[in-house]
């Protein structure tokens, strides 16, 4: 959801290792772009940025989705049991 709100394309410090390291991009490289460019609809700049940019918006709510249901179907309680050392 952050990736939402952060302000897009803004020069600074990379944060990758491969790119701190002066070894080139790594397979990583632009996917938050890419998931920033999808979730503002900018299909095509996301995957100009990183192929699997869609991809990953895409099982991200997936996943959400999944962990909302679960959280509002499993709400099992136990029953409390007395103590039987007492």
């Amino acid at each position: 959801m952050l990736l939402f709100f952060l302000p897009g394309y803004t020069e600074g410090q990379s944060l990758c290792v491969s790119t701190l390291l002066q070894l080139g991009k790594c397979p990583g490289c632009g996917i938050g772009h890419a998931i920033h460019d999808a979730l503002h609809f900018r299909f095509s700049a996301s995957f100009q940025h990183h192929p699997m940019g869609i991809f990953a918006v895409i099982i991200i709510f997936i996943r959400i989705k999944q962990l909302i249901t679960n959280t509002l179907t499993t709400h099992e309680t136990q029953s409390v049991q007395p103590d039987s050392r007492t």
